[in-house]
């Protein structure tokens, strides 16, 4: 059975550096995108304007609380979306995903 994780898409920024070790950890293909190419990372920009919905570019995350990280990332996470046929991304991972995880609906417990 293959995991919920199946390849990295990434752009070639240092913070990167590291990332035959996020590979191996979760046992993804790792890819690069070509320089200046934010459309071969669709789903990352897409999250990301939706993240600047509830913090602005330029936050401090060092003084935003756990509790409100986890409150947007269930918002997002329960946020219904065009190209997954109107599901939520919760439920389309736990759909496929929740007869292999035993934890998975801890994941949503903000």
């Amino acid at each position: 059975r293959r995991g919920a994780v199946q390849t990295i898409t990434l752009d070639n920024g240092s913070e990167f550096a590291e990332h035959r070790q996020v590979a191996k950890a979760v046992s993804a293909k790792t890819y690069f995108c070509d320089p200046y190419r934010s459309c071969q990372r669709g789903t990352n920009e897409n999250t990301n304007g939706l993240i600047r919905q509830y913090f602005p570019k330029g936050t401090d995350f060092r003084k935003v609380s756990d509790s409100a990280l986890r409150r947007v990332v269930a918002k997002l996470n329960n946020r219904p979306r065009k190209r997954l046929g109107y599901r939520t991304p919760a439920q389309v991972f736990l759909g496929e995903y929740s007869g292999a995880l035993k934890t998975a609906g801890a994941a949503l417990n903000v």
